[in-house]
């Protein structure tokens, strides 16, 4: 299948083209490149002009630069432009244009990349769908994802994110959806906004980009929702809440064995689904997913019934059998909210002493030290058996829990994670959970080689 053409691709950067060539795919990464790809040659910790000619020397179709690298054959094919990333924009924008399928946006504190997974799993079988990969929502992420999709495409989920101010409504302009879902806004990335607030006005941009009529698909909640509802009207969206009190919320939610089944209504349409795990935020996201699904004209009853294929994503949740524990890999991110979740969720399993393993959760603000010293209130606590902590900022949970759960503290992941057999016994139930940064993952990775486990997947950066 061709993706784009020379010519296509030539007018929609503005570039000069050195050759002829079609391409199938698009990619920035030569690690992972296939025959046949458009090679980027972004500049970020790497100049990718550097390995512009092992690209080519991969297969790839052709090359986006800004010069022609010394070491690249005179008869290469390149689309020369004068930056690289603007022309990525400019062919997401391209792409976005010629695809005349319905786009559902995806943004929040929390659980962006899951639900989008959700969404991208409950549209199986209701046409040729196309979603981000990984975690691609940042500033080159977004147009990368539009510069991939296929013109014929029916659904599309793009995933928006964001570390600072200003930086989601150009996103969502670029992705031009027809719905917009927001997960939740919790003190996440909370010192670049200084207060909820910020990080909910930030949020509540993505609705800008919303082609009109666009639906804004909000929780409803949460403390700051009236200011999320307040920018969706400002952007004329038509308003769909989720939660325990929205048009679109759970009627029933019941675990065993790690998993939940689910009655729900969505939109006046009773949907039953199972989710295959116990959190039971995942079952409010996926009441939202389905709400964002029904806005964008999909079969809500059948995007129901495809959800039982979904599971968390590695490092996002997923539990799994190690070795004579039973282990829930959250080491990708934290922040207060995510890891209430994360112990509400440990507490649900039963079976073994609960173990929680948590490293420091980082861009919390000035109060980030009480935060941390918070979660020894946190509701769950009172059923975990054993808290083992890692990071400056974990030391203030570790010394304001009682001295029954209170178990080891080391300076960094890398430290606790050399003592992990000290950590668990045959039969535990363990949560692990960090800010990536905490590098708490390290811990994982120590329990997987002690107890002899594959992981069941590669994990996601």
């Amino acid at each position: 299948m061709t993706l784009w053409t020379s010519q296509d691709a030539a007018a929609a950067t503005g570039g000069r083209v050195t050759r002829d060539f079609a391409i199938g795919g698009v990619s920035i990464d030569t690690r992972t490149i296939q025959p046949g790809d458009l090679f980027i040659a972004l500049q970020a910790a790497r100049d990718g002009h550097d390995f512009v000619a092992q690209a080519l020397a991969k297969g790839a179709a052709a090359a986006l630069v800004s010069r022609v690298p010394e070491d690249v054959a005179e008869d290469a094919a390149l689309l020369v432009v004068p930056d690289v990333l603007v022309a990525l924009e400019a062919l997401g924008r391209a792409g976005r244009a010629r695809m005349s399928g319905k786009v559902i946006a995806i943004t929040g504190s929390v659980g962006k990349t899951s639900t989008k997974e959700m969404a991208r799993v409950a549209l199986a079988g209701q046409g040729k769908i196309h979603a981000a990969e990984a975690s691609y929502n940042n500033h080159w992420g977004v147009p990368l994802t539009l510069a991939r999709m296929p013109a014929d495409t029916d659904f599309a989920i793009i995933e928006i994110g964001m570390n600072h101010p200003g930086e989601i409504e150009p996103l969502a302009r670029l992705a031009r959806p027809h719905v917009a879902m927001i997960t939740t806004v919790a003190a996440a990335h909370l010192e670049a906004f200084g207060a909820i607030e910020g990080i909910a006005r930030e949020k509540g941009a993505i609705f800008r980009g919303l082609i009109q009529p666009g639906t804004a698909v909000i929780p409803e909640d949460l403390a700051v929702t009236p200011l999320l509802r307040d920018c969706a009207d400002e952007s004329g969206a038509i308003v769909v809440g989720f939660g325990q009190q929205g048009v679109a919320r759970p009627l029933k939610a019941e675990t065993a064995d790690g998993a939940t089944h689910v009655r729900a209504r969505i939109l006046g349409e009773t949907v039953d689904f199972d989710l295959g795990t116990a959190g039971t935020h995942f079952v409010m996201n996926a009441v939202g997913v389905l709400a964002a699904l029904a806005a964008a004209g999909a079969d809500v009853a059948a995007a129901g019934k495809a959800l039982s294929a979904w599971q968390p994503p590695l490092g996002r949740g997923a539990v799994e059998e190690l070795g004579g524990i039973r282990l829930i890999d959250d080491a990708y991110n934290s922040n207060p909210t995510s890891l209430s979740a994360g112990l509400a969720t440990l507490v649900r399993l039963t079976g073994g002493r609960r173990v929680a393993i948590l490293g420091d959760m980082l861009e919390l603000g000035p109060e980030e030290i009480e935060m941390h010293r918070a979660m020894a209130e946190d509701a769950a606590m009172a059923e975990i058996d054993l808290v083992h902590t890692a990071g400056p900022l974990m030391k203030a949970l570790h010394d304001a829990l009682p001295p029954t759960r209170r178990g080891q503290h080391a300076e960094n992941a890398a430290d606790l994670a050399a003592r992990v057999g000290d950590l668990v016994a045959a039969g535990d139930i363990v949560l692990v959970k960090g800010s990536k940064s905490s590098k708490v993952s390290a811990v994982v990775d120590a329990l997987r080689r002690t107890r002899q486990s594959t992981p069941p997947g590669e994990r996601k950066e």
